[in-house]
């Protein structure tokens, strides 16, 4: 398995309860596809470079995990439908 971060920015109206559910969403996923959550921090409310959605801030999430491509390919699929999602981007981690 190789270490991956999945940076998502999510509609800022959500309430807390709302955010917690994408984010367990999220981390079931995962490991259900093989893979393991290491961490996963909200970095909040924070005013975006360029309108998405006519929105000017977002809510930062960033999920550090591990995974196989089966698990990056199912993160992709769903992350698209996820309609609370405005843009998200899968890296693969640097080494440790």
């Amino acid at each position: 398995m190789r270490d991956y971060e999945i940076m998502l920015i999510l509609d800022p109206t959500l309430e807390k309860e709302a955010i917690e559910k994408i984010i367990k969403k999220l981390e079931n996923l995962i490991k259900k596809h093989k893979g393991k959550v290491e961490q996963a921090d909200k970095w909040g409310r924070r005013k975006l470079v360029y309108p998405i959605l006519e929105q000017v801030e977002g809510y930062y999430l960033v999920i550090k995990f591990k995974g196989i491509p089966e698990t990056i390919a199912e993160l992709h699929r769903v992350s698209k439908l996820t309609d609370e999602v405005m843009r998200y981007i899968i890296v693969r981690g640097a080494k440790t």
